[in-house]
């Protein structure tokens, strides 16, 4: 490509850029301060609030380190996908990029499977927010269910807006319960006030069997849990689409990706295993909860269980927003029904959107008649193919990348530090944090159901190919 061609390249994705979710049909009313939030939010979730006392009880101290690793390789992903962003920022940015920079089929497969995803973790965390209920309120569990999947649905249909606020408060009673925590115990190092300030010591991080105290082999074994705690972190880039000024406020928000981790997970982490020694956590326990019991404060249950139905809305809250979008890209790809192109006049998927929160509801059900190992099969699904939207994240910035220092597309505004080597870093920590889920027997039937979902696409991508060529090839939006 000459250098007048990568201008004229450059030139037209400026146009893009301009245009930005107007030429999709979507409207710009997410503002800087929402997207922030909502690239917080993503990164701290029930993962950390319930899943963190497994993992304590597994790894000891060492957790601290595996959160701090696994979060550097986050920020690695996070900025291979600023990178491809900046270059052109879409609704549905990882299919998107899947097609051009792989293949069609590679846009189609991650377009359905981060759909998937979020049906099923939308299932999942509405069930999770009616159980929350039953802590203050004695109503039946889908009575809950369907007063929240209605609410979060009208939510969404009402504005992109409305999303954003919701966003933005559940992401800061979260924020508000971590930063208050760490608070709490910092005084407590330092004051000595509540029942855990005579036994309260940083001591505790090594002196209770060690930092390793099951050894290396366990702390690697919850690198699984680490990074499930992480996924959805990538929604950011779903939004892009309809941010107000994209090419500003999504750096801003990546580039908060180590501070959050440190301070949410590793700063809180610390803290607690301060105050409270790692010994006296069970599995299944929440941290908080435990370490407010250990403080003497009697509502911390309350406390930790607010703050848990509200990450559980959020993440449903996410699933609702971007199921829509992702219906919609397949179907202006001709890789979905026609139908999920449709636009409410606010600029809102309506189709798309219905249909995923239709799912929502029957997966509610089905929990309800039949909540036994197949639910959990299909639940366990959930974290692979999360998993599977990083992979495609890094492999296209690792294409782009190699296309861009070649002169054949221009170069993006926000290039990731490192690159390729950290994409290339990345990749094969995921590889690694894949086989631990091998090993381990109560992860390993996410890898069962991997192929089986591969292959139902792959032969429904051969049917959609045969009746609409169009569905195999690429058009840059």
């Amino acid at each position: 490509m000459t250098s007048a061609q990568v201008d004229q390249h450059r030139d037209g994705n400026e146009a893009v850029r301009a245009e930005g979710s107007e030429g999709e049909g979507y409207q710009r009313g997410l503002g800087a301060r929402q997207i922030q939030m909502i690239a917080i939010g993503g990164a701290i979730g029930t993962g950390l609030f319930l899943g963190a006392g497994k993992g304590i009880s597994k790894a000891g101290p060492s957790l601290i380190l595996a959160y701090a690793i696994a979060g550097l390789v986050i920020f690695f992903i996070m900025r291979a996908l600023g990178e491809l962003l900046m270059y052109r920022p879409v609704s549905g940015s990882f299919s998107e990029y899947a097609r051009e920079f792989i293949g069609p089929f590679a846009g189609f497969v991650t377009g359905w499977t981060y759909w998937l995803f979020w049906v099923v973790t939308g299932i999942t965390e509405v069930t999770a927010a009616a159980a929350y209920m039953t802590y203050w309120f004695d109503i039946p569990q889908w009575v809950s269910a369907l007063i929240f999947t209605i609410i979060l649905y009208g939510a969404n249909l009402i504005s992109v807006k409305l999303f954003g606020e919701l966003e933005f408060w559940f992401s800061m009673v979260k924020v508000t319960a971590i930063i208050g925590m760490i608070l709490i115990c910092a005084g407590i190092l330092t004051i000595g006030f509540s029942d855990a300030g005579e036994t309260a010591s940083v001591s505790h991080l090594w002196s209770d069997g060690g930092f390793f105290p099951h050894g290396i082999g366990n702390t690697l074994m919850t690198l699984q849990m680490v990074m499930f705690a992480f996924l959805a972190v990538e929604l950011v880039g779903v939004t892009a689409g309809e941010s107000k000024d994209p090419k500003t406020v999504l750096p801003k928000a990546i580039n908060t990706v180590p501070w959050r981790i440190a301070v949410f997970y590793v700063g809180a982490l610390i803290m607690i295993l301060s105050v409270v020694p790692w010994t006296h956590f069970q599995p299944g326990v929440s941290p908080f909860v435990a370490a407010f019991e250990k403080m003497g404060l009697a509502a911390g249950a309350g406390i930790v269980n607010f703050v848990v139905l509200t990450a559980a809305l959020s993440s449903c809250n996410s699933g609702m927003y971007s199921t829509g979008r992702m219906l919609r890209d397949l179907a202006l790809n001709s890789q979905g029904p026609k139908l999920f192109t449709k636009l409410t006049s606010n600029g809102l998927p309506l189709v798309g959107t219905t249909f995923s929160a239709a799912l929502m509801l029957v997966g509610v059900w089905i929990n309800y008649q039949w909540p036994g190992k197949a639910f959990d099969y299909v639940v366990s699904f959930a974290t692979i193919s999360g998993m599977w939207a990083w992979i495609v994240i890094l492999l296209c910035q690792i294409r782009y990348r190699a296309k861009a220092d070649r002169g054949e597309l221009p170069r993006s505004d926000f290039r990731a530090p490192g690159a390729p080597f950290t994409s290339w870093f990345a990749l094969a920590f995921i590889g690694m944090v894949i086989v631990m889920m091998g090993i381990d027997k109560d992860a390993r039937v996410s890898l069962y159901c991997a192929p089986l979902w591969g292959l139902v696409l792959a032969v429904a991508y051969l049917v959609l190919k045969r009746r609409n060529p169009e569905a195999a090839a690429f058009r840059k939006r």
